[in-house]
């Protein structure tokens, strides 16, 4: 049975306890806990009620408060908590109707309100506690982006980055403790960026322009071969490209991309989709090795990569619990009874995409979809290439590629 709401989560901005509503400041009061940063907890001057200072691991808070479940505890957060804040986390573990929400304004709200950009044009992320190689998938010419800094020295790094990237004339903006008497602002182009760190709390803005030299990256499946450190073993451009639009990536969904090669078909997946997962399975370690850094450098670092062979590999993943939403083979279609555990494995609705380039694979391939129907499609790709002063041309390797969707009670 549901509980009454017991946990209540505040926003503030840098105005203090006056950025309070009136229904707010009730809820804080009626609080018998209250939790939040030392910088919150100070706004509440000579208070008797029990107070919890959010320390590292943040996790462990989180666990401290749910073991207090049913208790009137309260939490200060900074802004909308809704948005990258504590309340989208404890929103994951515990049902509406237990918490009591009242959002301040958020940071992309008011840096838009500073900058004069329409909210719904601009991509948001944070970079607060995540790596910053998740800005490698938003840098595209044109884009809008806002993000939460980790601290002070978050903006010369995305400077930094800018400009590796070719995209060094960008335009940054940060803006500091926003809505309060210390706000500042500042300005400058990312190839030049000489500003000292900035405030911890700030929020950076960055109008995307692409130099001559940039490449550009489109999260649409089919980046360029040489996108990724590979050793030739791969799912090259055009395939991969027919493969993603097979598998259909979805937001939030899990793949399994068994036999990975350089991991080209799982970043691509997760470029695709909002929130989209995979699991890269893999046995040879220079490989691993090259997914971890493809992994990097095109913006999925929370890609996660599993050292195993097929089909032991399957029984290790199963073990973690998570059936997936789509499984590709790349390599290993021809291990004894692969099929059949995948099928068993992967979701309603999922998708298995399978890739062969010999009579072997073929073959299991057409035993699979006798059993399970599907589709069969041979991939043909050629590309012109000098033959003497003209050109002609060369075909790469057929594949042949299996397609089904498990249905509902499969």
């Amino acid at each position: 049975m549901t509980q009454a709401a017991w946990l209540t989560i505040l926003g503030i901005g840098e105005e203090g306890l006056d950025s309070l509503t009136p229904v707010a400041r009730s809820l804080l009061n009626q609080a018998e806990v209250v939790v939040g940063g030392e910088r919150h907890l100070a706004m509440l001057g000579e208070d008797p009620r029990e107070q919890l200072v959010w320390g590292s691991p943040f996790s462990a808070m989180i666990k401290t408060v749910l073991a207090r479940r049913g208790e009137k505890i309260c939490v200060l957060a900074t802004g909308d908590p809704m948005c990258f804040g504590v309340g989208a986390t404890f929103a994951k573990q515990l049902p509406a109707e237990e918490m009591q929400v009242v959002p301040g304004i958020s940071a992309y709200s008011l840096a838009c309100a500073r900058l004069g950009w329409p909210l719904m044009e601009v991509d948001l992320l944070t970079l607060h506690g995540r790596p910053l190689s998740l800005l490698q998938s938003h840098i595209q010419p044109g884009a809008r982006l806002l993000m939460l800094s980790e601290n002070g020295k978050t903006p010369g790094e995305v400077a930094d980055l800018l400009t590796e990237r070719g995209f060094g004339d960008s335009r940054i903006t940060v803006l500091e403790h926003m809505g309060g008497e210390s706000e500042l602002r500042m300005e400058g182009v990312a190839h030049c960026w000489d500003h000292p760190a900035a405030a911890d709390l700030n929020t950076i803005a960055v109008e995307c322009i692409a130099t001559r030299h940039a490449r550009v990256f489109a999260t649409t499946p089919g980046l360029p071969d040489d996108a990724f450190l590979n050793d030739g073993q791969m799912t090259k451009r055009i395939v991969r490209a027919a493969t993603l639009a097979a598998l259909t990536p979805v937001p939030g969904q899990l793949l399994w991309d068994l036999g990975a090669g350089c991991g080209s078909i799982s970043i691509e997946w997760m470029r695709a989709a909002r929130g989209a997962r995979a699991v890269a399975v893999e046995r040879n370690s220079e490989r691993l090795t090259m997914i971890a850094s493809n992994a990097q450098a095109l913006g999925t670092p929370f890609l996660s990569v599993h050292d195993g062979a097929l089909p032991s590999a399957l029984v290790q993943l199963s073990e973690k619990g998570e059936r997936p939403d789509a499984i590709f083979v790349g390599g290993g279609a021809t291990s004894e009874g692969l099929f059949e555990h995948c099928w068993q494995l992967l979701n309603p609705g999922g998708r298995f995409v399978a890739n062969v380039v010999t009579l072997e694979g073929e073959n299991c391939l057409y035993e699979w979809h006798k059993k399970v129907g599907g589709e069969l499609n041979r991939i043909a790709v050629s590309h012109a290439s000098p033959v003497g002063p003209y050109h002609g041309w060369r075909s790469a390797m057929t594949v042949t590629q299996f397609v089904v969707t498990k249905e509902y009670g499969q």
